[in-house]
């Protein structure tokens, strides 16, 4: 008899347990096709491209990151709740990936959670400048927020602890800091990531949100807010490395959304300073100021038309920039939709920005056009999450 109710007692334990625990296995493929032209070709003596061609091909990932990973959350009692995820990006094109990281390059955290104090993470996760996301017309897809800072807005981040604060009166509170694991602090050339560090206020009301956000990413190399220079034996990049302002610095944002019943007015302002650089190359910037603004009309329930301009402009003699598109969503169901995106980037005399956040330089490795040209682009895809 007792050996039947412990049976019993064991089983009731396990029912218990799954109840108050979950995973969640989910995932988005985006595949679709896109032609650029202004796409750099050739190469003379210093690497540097020396004409330009046009180029159609299959993509992945330009309306938003083709990913799968896993959650789980197991509920401890008192409120509180123990949560982890796992994620990691690939090609759909070529079933390639993940990229740069490892198996689960975008997120492995492991933290808890409590709906009166919060939430604490740790682990690997993006990095808190992706908090432009929420206020970018186009959703940080391919041509969007991050492509005339060269990827300075879509970092991941290791040895990242993280802090979720409740919502008050409108008002929550997110911030992040990452260790170099180095012996200096701020790093010191032993590991691959120098110390980062960011803090993110939000208000939000049935009218309009608004988010403030300062950040920092250590030069890895030395622990400064400063990337190293492109070298004066390669002036091209040949070698296709970030460098610059865009590579580390400091990041100011401020950013708005207005919600006008179909209509959602988007605008931000980031300012983008670096510290202690030195040797710049002419054309190398040290400060960006980096703007933009647009409009997403939700004509149906279904369909979504989006417009939007960015610009950048850079000291140093880096010039100008700035980024006209247009496009839209047609969602087929709940998890499926259709998309496409027509852009063009216009560039001053000195600049070279182009529609992927590729890295400085004129090498054809940098997919950037021509300095003073301008390259222009459409793209048009599937995407489906599970």
């Amino acid at each position: 008899m007792k050996k039947a109710l412990l049976a019993a007692a064991l089983m009731t334990a396990g029912v218990v347990a799954h109840a108050q625990s979950s995973v969640t296995l989910y995932g988005r493929l985006d595949a679709g096709l896109e032609y650029m032209s202004g796409v750099p070709e050739g190469k003379n003596a210093n690497g540097q491209a020396t004409g330009s061609t046009n180029r159609f091909r299959a993509e992945s990932g330009d309306w938003g990151t083709s990913l799968w990973g896993m959650k789980g959350v197991e509920d401890i009692g008192g409120g509180t709740k123990v949560l982890f995820q796992l994620e990691g990006s690939f090609n759909t094109m070529t079933g390639a990936g993940p990229g740069g990281g490892g198996l689960f390059n975008r997120w492995a955290t492991v933290g808890l959670s409590n709906d009166a104090y919060g939430t604490f993470t740790m682990g690997r996760m993006l990095y808190i400048s992706n908090g432009v996301w929420d206020f970018d017309p186009f959703g940080q897809s391919n041509w969007s927020s991050a492509s005339l800072v060269r990827g300075r807005n879509w970092p991941q981040s290791s040895n990242n602890f993280a802090y979720q604060s409740p919502k008050i009166a409108g008002f929550d509170f997110y911030g992040q800091y990452a260790l170099s694991n180095a012996t200096n602090w701020n790093g010191n050339g032993t590991t691959p990531q120098g110390r980062e560090a960011g803090a993110q206020v939000t208000y939000t009301n049935s009218l309009f949100q608004v988010r403030g956000i300062y950040d920092e990413i250590r030069n890895p190399g030395n622990g400064m807010l400063y990337g190293a220079n492109v070298p004066i034996t390669d002036p091209a990049n040949t070698n296709n490395i970030a460098t610059g302002v865009f590579a580390a610095s400091r990041e100011y944002s401020a950013l708005v959304n207005v919600f006008l019943g179909q209509f959602k007015i988007q605008g931000a302002y980031q300012a983008i300073r670096s510290a202690g650089a030195t040797g710049a190359l002419p054309g190398t910037p040290t400060t960006l100021d980096h703007e933009w603004g647009g409009v997403t009309w939700q004509a149906t329930p279904a369909a979504a038309l989006i417009a939007a301009v960015y610009h950048v402009n850079g000291n140093n003699g880096a010039g100008n920039a700035t980024i006209y598109t247009i496009g839209g969503s047609y969602n087929l169901s709940k998890r499926t939709l259709l998309d496409i995106q027509l852009a063009t980037a216009r560039n001053s005399k000195t600049a070279n920005f182009g529609l992927n956040a590729d890295n400085a330089g004129t090498a054809t490795a940098t997919d950037n056009p021509l300095q003073g040209h301008q390259q222009s682009g459409v793209y048009a895809g599937i995407q489906h999450s599970f």
